[in-house]
């Protein structure tokens, strides 16, 4: 297995999935799970050139040579044989779909995964076999859409795997399932799970997700691009905003009902106010013309904290307008329940504020109006303007709880989110960093 090793420690640096750019990967072996008699297998290695060391999933396949696509190659084997990506060999494809949708074990109770249907197919029958091709654009993850083969009937579905594990449920599994379990129509239907028991450095057994499989909604938009093109278009966009307000309430108020919610301690509202400040200080440094906004940026944080706050409960973490798709069946339904990934699992695994997921999407409305192209750029901010309010008054409607103009916590949040885009946008998109300095002056204007 070595040598297998040494070969993944040249071609997992050149995968998107990859998050440790820059710096060559120090491997261990943590599991090695045999999938089939063609030699197609499931690995766990852990890459100890940063600190915490991060678990990657990685199934592979040993193939006759000229026989795999080429960019599945990993390298060679020996006796003419090659490893290759398994995630492109019908023998992964097969076992894994085979897994969620009817289960299975394989290895031991400590060393070993598990598949687990779930069997919320969204009223739609699931075929026996599958034809797989991977999706392309996925960046932390491996998706792999499964669609019936030929005239075969069934639903197409769509099965991601988690390439970096942790110990734990992901919550993109967890919160998913239950909203889904409980007949929630915004979040599609959850096929199965595969689930894995492997051992710490300390010799300690742990479990975690691997994969995740659910309904998938063939030939639909995100939202993103069905706000773009009504923004572009000049099309009143009020009633799909309000109903994608609706659909974010209805996410939180079912997720506060299957979940523990918890008061705020001290502790819980320092932790979010010092992100806040640890965020402004970065973007102080690297964004010039923030400086003048410092002290109002500060007020606005520093109403917030005295503030009144309300439970803290699960929440999507990461939501924006790409994360949701416009189905004809379901309406909007929302995606991608794992978080942002570049915080710490554990982070993401806590209670939060729910109005983080309110002001992500404000912020994503906010940026249609600088990546639509028009000439009358007052006719576009209306829309976006026109947008958001609808979108706060579908929310407010359905939560029962009365909208106000004035949510100091909101305001916060909303702020805190244009702070990270333009530390973003500065190191990776400097044509764009007027959209969040734009929203910065409407939230923390000078006096």
């Amino acid at each position: 297995m070595g040598d297998l090793l040494d070969l993944l420690a040249v071609w997992m640096p050149r995968q998107r999935w990859y998050g440790t750019k820059g710096r060559d990967p120090r491997l261990t072996l943590v599991a090695d799970w045999p999938l089939d008699a063609a030699d197609a297998r499931l690995l766990l290695v852990r890459d100890e050139a940063v600190q915490p060391a991060i678990v990657y999933q990685v199934p592979v396949a040993r193939r006759p040579e000229g026989s795999v696509p080429p960019g599945s190659l990993i390298g060679a084997a020996a006796d003419g044989l090659v490893w290759a990506d398994a995630t492109t060999d019908p023998a992964f494809t097969d076992a894994l779909y085979a897994l969620v949708t009817v289960g299975g074990e394989v290895g031991s109770g400590e060393d070993g995964f598990r598949g687990i249907p779930l069997g919320a197919t969204g009223g739609r029958a699931l075929a026996p076999q599958m034809t797989a091709r991977v999706l392309s654009g996925e960046q932390s993850n491996t998706s792999i859409i499964y669609r019936p083969e030929g005239e075969e009937p069934g639903a197409p579905v769509i099965c991601k795997l988690f390439r970096q594990v942790n110990p734990g449920i992901n919550p993109d599994v967890e919160l998913q399932s239950a909203l889904a379990a409980g007949g929630a129509a915004f979040v599609p239907g959850a096929i199965g799970e595969v689930r894995g028991i492997w051992m710490t450095p300390e010799g300690v057994p742990v479990s975690g997700s691997l994969a995740f499989a659910q309904e998938f909604f063939e030939g639909v938009e995100d939202a993103w691009r069905v706000a773009l093109d009504a923004a572009a278009a000049g099309e009143d966009f009020a009633d799909r905003a309000y109903a994608l307000g609706a659909s974010v309430a209805g996410m939180h108020v079912a997720l506060a009902e299957q979940f523990s919610t918890l008061d705020p301690s001290e502790a819980d509202r320092s932790a979010v106010t010092g992100a806040w400040e640890r965020r402004l200080a970065i973007a102080l440094g690297e964004v010039p013309a923030l400086r003048p906004y410092e002290e109002r940026i500060r007020d606005v944080y520093a109403r917030a904290s005295a503030a009144r706050w309300p439970a803290l409960q699960r929440v999507h973490g990461d939501l924006h307008l790409g994360q949701v798709l416009d189905t004809p069946s379901n309406g909007w339904v929302l995606l991608d329940f794992e978080g942002e990934p570049l915080r710490p699992i554990n982070e993401r695994l806590q209670p939060d504020v729910a109005v983080r997921d309110v002001a992500g999407m404000l912020r994503s409305f906010d940026y249609v109006s600088g990546a639509v192209a028009d000439d009358d750029g007052e006719a576009v901010r209306a829309w976006v303007i026109a947008a958001q309010q609808a979108f706060l008054d579908g929310y407010a409607d359905t939560t029962g709880r009365p909208r106000t103009d004035d949510d100091p916590l909101l305001e916060a949040f909303e702020l805190d989110k244009a702070v990270y885009e333009a530390i973003y946008e500065t190191r990776n998109r400097p044509d764009w960093v007027g959209i969040p300095l734009a929203a910065i002056g409407r939230l923390a204007p000078l006096r």
